[in-house]
């Protein structure tokens, strides 16, 4: 027998609580109606129990006092009717039980109330409003009349007239949660069936208990029948976790919904004054005293409203014109400020607004050692220590994610005395959740004279070249400044038009990949090749890679260029082999970006390509940078330790020139690192450079990874690395990068110049 799916419990409460009312408003007195109020009331509790714990609702322990008050009603409505015939003290055993649970369900509402975060001014101030109407209608019409009853024990009237007065000031905590509301989940409107249905209840029991009765009819029980299958509804529906979740409306206004409570409990002290005012003349004070404090909290109320509507406008202005996390002003404040600066003569002459545009220099490595949630605390640092290190009178803005602004007006000499000014900034480390972080920042000042007429355009201009002497300041090294010159326009023309033929040429295949060899340097025998990108513009000629591939990074195209190259340099390599070009421990070696490394389809994405283009996983080499492994994420890692899992081997490349850091190398399962050019320049002439080699080196081997050196171009090289142990080179030393056709050529000629050479590349057992 299949047990019933948790989300399918509050429609099995709903449909059992239905029959029972039915049933007991049928036949009220039967044992099966008793029985069945029971049951529904047990079930309920369990409910309250259960149900928030299976979805999670918070806090867990308001539930909990919830289920407690509702077990305390049914046993006080249960033996209602046997203990009010008894003496006294008997009967005060139901109102002990009723009261507890008045007090566990107050405390229930408040704690919910907290939750929510729903006690605010308005809320509280509206249903102070429908409290007072409606325990001056309470007080009046049922408290008073219901403890006057002669003939009666005087606890006991007493306490009938307090049931009145306590479903009031539930009132007032109902009114405060719907007032707040935003959404209403089916369990919040479950919950808000159960309080008008015990209202219900209650005001039908104080209505016979102003005619002298505690108790008259089975029947006076149906409403709260009806509470117990909402209230377990309301605790066993998945929304119950919403219920407790904050979810204020945006402003308080004077909603239809408000005004529909409000409106009656305005006019209650008029209408109770025509019925009951007249009686006597403590009746008419209270009246009037009950009128005053409403009016009163009317006017609060408007009073509250119109402030609140006034903060709100002035934060929705501050929030147009001012960073979130800083404080500080954004962008569009500051180029008001700017334009402002512009228009403004200086009688005396000082005339010039700088204008300077700051970036930090490795917020992206902290943002991924850290988190963002660092790096914003970091950008928050940063404000404060700029605001404090310059002139009150010198704005300062933040503009992106870790880019600030700041604008003077003033001579040349006291502008570069504030860039000083500025680098002070970071001249500490910045303590930062439990760690210093050290950074610099990189900065482009712009600057004109003040110009009334062209303000706006002028103000435009000091910004854009602001940025553009920035990212120049940036390409000279960590920490730098650059004052903006007219020729960095052309640069910048430059850049944007080579972006565009990079694109265009993307998409027009005006882009081909050549192939450089790499070969063994003990015998001169090729064992593989690089795949290298080339573009040959139709106008310029050939471009150099190291001056479109930054191109390309910054552009977002590195990921197409990078597949596109993978694509092909696998293809081609099919082709040679199916033709016998080349042997079978060929292999070739394909650049990857550190973008591509973290897409997690990436092993998914090579395989299917070694399938398609039958290259087996020992034959291909992805080559990346040492950045790869100091900044990557843990998708990164994962794709890396996948690919090698294909059999693919991963090398370092340009090894020697970032962190080479042996933890990384031990970290990641690379297979061999390249040996920057920079290094093989300076051997057999360098000490410095010889012992860098040799480091590398023994370092590699005692990790168990192949050495290959870059940029060989003499036969000194070749020996010098020969006799420290590197085992392959790549470099001019046997030519340069060709396209497919005239490597197939070389390849060749190659072999033909190393008869005992098979054209796999490896020596020939027979010879």
């Amino acid at each position: 027998m299949r047990s019933v799916h948790p989300r399918r419990w509050w429609q099995i409460i709903a449909a059992a609580g239905l029959v029972v009312t039915v049933t007991y408003a049928a036949v009220p007195e039967s044992v099966a109606a008793t029985a069945g109020f029971a049951a529904l009331g047990v079930a309920t509790v369990a409910g309250c129990f259960l149900g928030p714990r299976r979805w999670g609702a918070e806090p867990a322990g308001a539930w909990l006092t919830m289920g407690v008050s509702a077990l305390l009603f049914l046993v006080g409505v249960l033996i209602r009717p046997t203990v009010t015939e008894q003496p006294m003290p008997w009967p005060l055993l139901a109102d002990a039980a009723s009261f507890s649970g008045y007090l566990l369900l107050g405390t229930f509402l408040t704690i919910l109330l907290r939750q929510r975060g729903s006690l605010d001014r308005h809320a509280v101030l509206d249903g102070l409003i429908v409290f007072l109407a409606a325990g001056l209608a309470s007080t009046l019409l049922l408290a008073l009349p219901a403890a006057a009853i002669d003939g009666r024990d005087h606890l006991l009237s007493f306490i009938q007239g307090l049931y009145p007065l306590l479903d009031v000031t539930l009132v007032l905590l109902l009114a405060n949660l719907t007032f707040t509301a935003k959404h209403w989940p089916p369990s919040l409107i479950a919950f808000i069936v159960m309080m008008t249905a015990m209202f219900t209840g209650d005001l039908a029991y104080a209505i016979v208990g102003v005619q002298g009765k505690i108790y008259a009819s089975p029947l006076l029980n149906v409403p709260f029948l009806v509470a117990y299958t909402a209230l377990g509804v309301a605790a066993l529906h998945p929304s119950v976790a919403d219920v407790s979740r904050p979810d204020k409306l945006p402003a308080q206004a004077w909603s239809w919904s408000r005004l529909s409570l409000l409106l009656p409990a305005l006019a209650m002290p008029f209408l109770l004054l025509l019925t009951t005012g007249a009686e006597t003349a403590a009746h008419r004070l209270l009246i009037a005293l009950t009128g005053a404090l409403i009016v009163a909290l009317l006017l609060a109320r408007a009073v509250a409203a119109v402030r609140a509507q006034v903060a709100a406008q002035l934060r929705s202005e501050h929030q147009a014109t001012h960073d979130p996390l800083t404080g500080l002003p954004n962008r569009q404040s500051m180029s008001a400020e700017i334009e402002r600066l512009v228009t403004v003569v200086d009688p005396e002459g000082n005339n010039r607004i700088w204008v300077y545009m700051l970036d930090f220099d490795g917020f992206k490595w902290v943002n991924d050692s850290w988190g963002h949630d660092t790096g914003d605390q970091l950008v928050i640092d940063v404000g404060r220590r700029l605001r404090s290190a310059v002139p009150s009178g010198i704005p300062v803005a933040r503009v992106g994610g870790d880019e600030f602004l700041l604008a003077y007006v003033g001579e040349k000499g006291d502008a570069l005395r504030l860039v000083d000014d500025i680098r002070g900034c970071f001249a500490r480390p910045f303590p930062v959740r439990d760690h210093d972080v050290v950074i610099s920042a990189s900065i482009g000042i712009s600057h004109a004279d003040a110009d009334p007429a062209t303000a706006a355009v002028t103000a435009e201009a000091l910004m854009r070249d602001a940025d553009t002497a920035m990212y120049r300041a940036k390409g000279e090294g960590p920490g730098r400044s650059t004052i903006f010159d007219t020729s960095m326009h052309a640069q910048v023309r430059e850049r944007i038009e080579l972006e565009v033929a990079l694109r265009q040429a993307l998409a027009e295949e005006q882009l081909h990949v050549a192939y450089q060899p790499i070969v063994r340097l003990e015998t001169g025998v090729p064992v593989g090749a690089e795949a290298l990108v080339r573009w040959m513009h139709p106008e310029r000629g050939a471009i150099p890679p190291m001056t479109f591939i930054p191109i390309a990074e910054d552009a977002g195209l590195i990921t197409a260029i990078g597949t596109w190259v993978r694509k092909e340099a696998l293809r081609q390599l099919g082709v040679w082999r199916s033709e016998g070009t080349v042997g079978d421990d060929f292999y070739l070696s394909i650049n990857v970006s550190p973008r591509q490394l973290n897409d997690p389809e990436l092993p998914l994405i090579v395989s299917g390509e070694m399938v398609r283009y039958g290259v087996p996983a020992h034959c291909v080499a992805l080559e990346m940078t040492e950045s790869v492994m100091v900044d990557g994420s843990s998708v990164t890692a994962r794709v890396l330790f996948e690919l090698r899992e294909l059999g693919v081997k991963l090398l370092v490349d340009d090894f020697g020139t970032g962190f080479s850091a042996l933890g990384y190398l031990r970290r990641f399962p690379v297979t061999g690192v390249k040996i920057d050019r920079s290094f093989v320049t300076g051997l057999g002439v360098n000490v410095e450079d010889d012992e860098i080699v040799r480091a590398v080196v023994a370092m590699s081997h005692a990790l168990g990874l192949s050495v290959i050196a870059e940029g060989v171009e003499t036969p000194l090289q070749r020996e010098a690395l020969h006799a420290v142990g590197v085992l392959n080179g790549q470099g001019w030393l046997w030519g340069a990068a060709v396209d497919a056709p005239d490597f197939s050529q070389r390849w060749r000629e190659m072999i033909q110049r190393t008869p005992q050479i098979t054209p796999g590349g490896a020596p020939n057992p027979t010879n």
